[in-house]
């Protein structure tokens, strides 16, 4: 037995529409499922980002096929999205063409490069090229 892989990575927001606003404008990610409580968008290669409004998921949800139960969480968190090497220099403007403030650039000794920037709710976003970890 092994596990394959993260499926689903989470973040809490205050505003729903503003962070599936942003993430949509700037990412164009799909959205898959959403109600008042949360959206799910495909992040690619098998990874749904999921994002819940705070608060709204402090009880179970019941489904039809069993019980997510109660989560939340608070503060920011950092989480970090992959992308081409071809693809940093187009990222990097497309950033400032959205008006997104990058707080770092860091060149890695492994040869990868990273994009750090923050999202409405202070969430720490990185956009990271191959060469950052032994595995990536």
């Amino acid at each position: 037995m092994k596990v394959h892989g993260v499926l689903e990575t989470a973040i809490y927001v205050d505003d729903l529409q503003v962070a599936i606003d942003f993430y949509q404008r700037l990412f164009e990610f799909e959205i898959m499922a959403e109600d008042q409580r949360f959206c799910a968008m495909n992040a690619g290669d098998r990874s749904v980002f999921l994002i819940f409004k705070r608060g709204a998921t402090h009880t179970a949800a019941h489904l039809e096929g069993g019980v997510i139960p109660p989560h939340d969480g608070d503060g920011p968190v950092h989480f970090a999205f992959a992308i081409e090497p071809d693809d940093f220099k187009k990222w990097e403007a497309r950033l400032v063409a959205d008006g997104v403030e990058i707080e770092s650039r860091v060149s890695w000794p492994r040869g990868g490069e990273s994009l750090y920037f923050r999202d409405p709710d202070n969430h720490v976003l990185e956009l990271a090229t191959p060469g950052i970890w032994p595995i990536y």
